[in-house]
């Protein structure tokens, strides 16, 4: 679909974008993950993903945040993740002059153009979706996607 994967963690997911893109790095990047995402120990790091944006994005670039934050989060492994708050590098997005949009997608407000796009041809966001399992195959498609097993990108399960 045009995109670059970029398998890396922290650093040296930022230096392989860095390194692909001239050491400009993206005129825009988007935060997936919310306050689940782990570091390359495979440890709860809320912040790190935000942080390899604002390392990996141009200066005047965008980062969107479309990943899960809440206000509060008891289990979480540090005292300000449990209150809902990250350690985040804002000096160096102050600094590059960088924008962020947050929020979850209003669909309402898109709906139709999408599906006008998908109707005449020019979206096929199917592509996407990697397996159609039935409900009973869940559990073993969970386990893979878990495991980000290769090619386990989209699941769509069907009663």
């Amino acid at each position: 679909m045009g995109a670059t994967g970029i398998n890396a963690t922290g650093d040296e997911a930022v230096q392989k974008i860095l390194d692909l893109t001239d050491g400009r790095g993206t005129d825009c990047g988007c935060e997936c993950v919310g306050y689940q995402c782990c570091n390359k120990h495979g440890h709860e790091d809320n912040s790190v993903t935000m942080n390899s944006l604002v390392a990996s994005t141009k200066a005047t670039g965008g980062i969107g945040v479309v990943g899960v934050f809440i206000p509060q989060d008891p289990g979480a492994e540090s005292e300000l993740a449990r209150e809902g708050k990250m350690p985040f590098d804002f000096g160096s997005f102050w600094f590059k002059g960088q924008a962020i949009r947050t929020g979850q997608a209003n669909v309402k407000a898109y709906n139709r153009q999408l599906s006008r796009l998908i109707h005449h041809d020019k979206a096929s966001p199917g592509k996407i979706i990697s397996h159609r399992l039935s409900l009973e195959e869940a559990p073993a498609g969970y386990k893979h996607f878990d495991e980000r097993d290769e090619g386990w990108t989209k699941v769509i399960l069907k009663p």
